[in-house]
């Protein structure tokens, strides 16, 4: 659930190949639904006026409404006793939060009376208000093994690189204090969750100190690029156009920690997922995800 991202490098470290199918594909029924189901969204957000510039995005309540009719499905196909043991035991990840600042707090222009008029510190709780209530809907649903990503360093993503050129080479200060403001308060609630909801083992991936890592320390990791997009259009860093059709392509992505002006590449991803699946409690807690799929 959530916002694309991670999630076929991290099916691969667990053995499994291919994606898992989007919930609205035609083909997304019966027994393929017992082997997984993705309900991401691009654009789609914790708050249900984030992406609204794009249009068709799936926020995360709607998420939770589609899941909820999965459940059903499986329930009328294997039976109550037989669906829950199904939920305990599958793995729930939840990577959202990003679309919440970038599309919506953060919007050029379009969010400036909001910053006004709405600080930080309450735009945060707001977000951790409501992602509480959401992720208690989800262990509500039967899912006992859940992932939550927080968010990354997004003032070192091109896009915020270029529509705030005053920031130099480095990252962009503003983006960034939010996303750790955000990630703080929501280390509390996944600790405030596994300690309130009976049987949950909800785990806390630090995703921004990962990435902020690699960003860092790009050349040990075998890149060479740390601030501009493989795919690029336009912007010093190539963040000014989304990746399209007549965008120019890097002739190694590998070396490029991020894939386009939002997202980071696959060979980072992959270096995300490999410490998220066997990293220490400084990349996730209380546990790692194979020591989770191990209890």
């Amino acid at each position: 659930m959530g916002s694309p991202s991670y999630r076929r490098c991290r099916l691969k470290e667990l053995g499994i190949e291919g994606f898992t199918p989007p919930y609205l594909a035609p083909t997304t029924t019966g027994a393929v639904v017992l082997q997984g189901v993705n309900y991401a969204s691009g654009g789609g957000g914790i708050l249900n006026h984030t992406g609204k510039i794009f249009g068709g995005r799936i926020n995360l309540d709607a998420q939770m409404d589609n899941f909820a009719n999965t459940r059903q499905n499986i329930i009328s196909a294997i039976g109550v006793p037989a669906a829950m043991k199904l939920f305990e035991t599958a793995l729930f990840s939840v990577t959202i939060g990003s679309n919440d600042f970038i599309n919506n707090y953060l919007v050029p222009v379009v969010s400036t009376v909001e910053q006004k008029l709405v600080s930080p510190e309450t735009f945060v709780a707001a977000l951790i208000s409501r992602f509480r209530i959401q992720l208690t809907r989800l262990y509500t649903m039967g899912a006992r093994r859940i992932v939550v990503a927080n968010v990354g360093p997004i003032g070192c993503i091109p896009y915020q690189r270029d529509i705030n050129p005053s920031a130099g080479d480095g990252c962009v200060a503003f983006p960034n204090e939010l996303a750790k403001l955000y990630n703080s308060q929501l280390r509390g609630l996944v600790m405030e969750l596994n300690s309130n909801l009976k049987g949950s083992k909800f785990l806390y991936a630090d995703v921004y100190r990962i990435v902020e890592g690699i960003i860092q320390n790009y050349m040990s990791y075998g890149f060479y690029n740390a601030d501009s997009a493989c795919c690029f259009a336009a912007g010093r860093f190539g963040g000014l156009i989304p990746c399209g059709p007549s965008s120019k392509v890097c002739t190694d992505r590998s070396k490029f920690v991020f894939w386009d002006a939002y997202h980071p590449a696959d060979a980072t991803n992959t270096i995300v997922v490999k410490r998220l699946m066997d990293g220490g409690s400084g990349d996730i807690s209380p546990i790692n995800i194979r020591q989770l799929m191990r209890a």
